[in-house]
């Protein structure tokens, strides 16, 4: 079994961050992390770019494609907005290297110089070394040095016997999405939009799509404009497009005004969304299926659907279609189903897969008709096309239970699940009492 790849984080300091062409965009000046409550490892949220003007930018790990001493590479994608440190968050360049921690061995201080980051089977980039020295004696500073496991320290932990904000927004990490909105659901008004500024984006955008429309909005209203379109953009496409039906139409156009000076596409793809009635397929389907061109292999395809961030709906089903592969796309082809992908030669290629029987939707259908259609042909996903037969988005069958359960089901699933899963001991009793403390 292979090592797991390692990368100590002070020999990052002044790197070159690259785009996709090879050219500089920045420089790497911290990283930041979440530390979190006992032995959980801190999960590393992203870099602290200086691009030029002097300006530092927040770029989250999802669009770093490279990450080694000399060799940060990005996606590309850069949001220019002035990185902001929240209280709930570390910097480990400039909080953690020098600082005086305990070994928990045999209870002696020790100085860190070093940590090491490492990918996990999930995805998720966590801490999980640190290069530490005993303090030295008579006239040298730093006396022996070793390397040990981050749980192998104390001191840069949030203290567990706490009970204070900090506390809860440690226990929150280790909370289901559903779980988190449901304590949530539980707070006050000014408690939720307190805990809701300290969680990062993507966190955010998971917990917000749990939520009841009527607590969306709040906490949406509270977060100011520019925080609001960065989660936003990190919320899915037909989930983020529920949101802004939901809102008064001057709110909806001033957002989607401020997310196109950002990104012009992702608001061109949210309007177009917002343009279907919510009822059928066009005002159901989300804008970020998995697409391959034809000429993809089996082993490409794979590769994409085992991305952790997809959904197991959305990762079921690959669709293939000629360039564009943006919806919407080039000419819509087919769609090959993962159990297909899963008979046939990595080497082969999708198009030799594909499933053309089935026609697909147009998005005026009704959600009757998708529903029949789902149910009919047992699919978990539906492709939607327009009159030139380009994809536009794909209804996946949780898109369709969100329509068919009534109303106020978030709202009641967020009390039973209270009910269920909040006894002694629970992470969301945990996180209650800590609310409540």
């Amino acid at each position: 079994m292979s090592a797991p790849h390692r990368v100590y984080l002070a020999r990052l300091a002044g790197s070159h961050v690259l785009d996709p062409n090879g050219d500089t965009v920045g420089k790497v000046r911290d990283i930041v992390v979440a530390l979190r409550l006992g032995r959980q490892a801190p999960r590393v949220l992203g870099f602290v770019v200086e691009v030029l003007g002097r300006r530092r930018v927040f770029v989250p790990m999802e669009r770093l494609t490279n990450v080694d001493v000399g060799q940060v590479i990005t996606s590309g994608l850069l949001n220019v907005r002035k990185f902001q440190q929240r209280t709930s968050e570390t910097l480990v360049l400039a909080d953690m290297l020098d600082r005086r921690v305990t070994l928990v061995e045999d209870t002696s201080p020790v100085i860190v110089t070093d940590v090491a980051m490492e990918k996990t089977r999930s995805g998720d980039w966590v801490l999980s070394k640190v290069f530490v020295t005993r303090p030295g004696r008579g006239l040298r500073r730093y006396g022996e040095s070793l390397t040990v496991d981050i749980d192998a320290v104390t001191g840069f932990s949030l203290p567990e016997e706490g009970q204070g904000a900090a506390n809860l927004l440690a226990t929150f990490e280790a909370l289901h999405p559903a779980d988190l909105a449901h304590v949530l659901h539980e707070l006050t008004a000014k408690r939720r939009s307190e805990v809701a500024s300290e969680l990062d984006d993507e966190r955010l955008a998971d917990v917000l799509e749990e939520l009841p429309e009527r607590v969306q909005l709040e906490i949406f209203a509270a977060l100011g404009d520019e925080r609001a379109v960065d989660v936003l953009q990190a919320m899915a496409p037909d989930d983020a497009v529920d949101l802004l039906a939901e809102m008064p139409p001057e709110q909806t156009n001033h957002l989607l005004t401020l997310l196109n000076e950002r990104e012009p596409g992702d608001a061109a793809a949210l309007r177009r969304l917002l343009s279907y009635a919510r009822n059928t397929a066009g005002g159901m389907m989300t804008t970020e299926p998995v697409i391959l061109p034809p000429d993809a292999t089996v082993a490409q395809a794979l590769a994409r659907v085992r991305e952790p961030e997809l959904s197991a709906a959305t990762a079921a089903t690959v669709f293939v279609c000629r360039s564009p592969l943006e919806p919407p796309t080039g000419a819509f082809i087919g769609t090959v189903h993962m159990q297909r992908l899963l008979r046939e030669p990595p080497s082969s290629l999708v198009s030799e897969a594909l499933d053309l029987d089935l026609e697909p939707l147009r998005p005026d259908a009704s959600l009757r008709t998708v529903t029949s259609y789902l149910a009919t042909y047992n699919l978990l996903a539906v492709p939607v096309v327009d009159a030139q037969d380009r994809l536009l988005g794909v209804v996946t069958v949780d898109d369709v239970l969100d329509h068919l359960l009534p109303d106020d089901w978030r709202a009641a699933h967020t009390s039973q699940s209270g009910r269920s899963r909040g006894g002694a001991g629970s992470p969301t009793a945990g996180a209650q009492a800590g609310a409540r403390g």
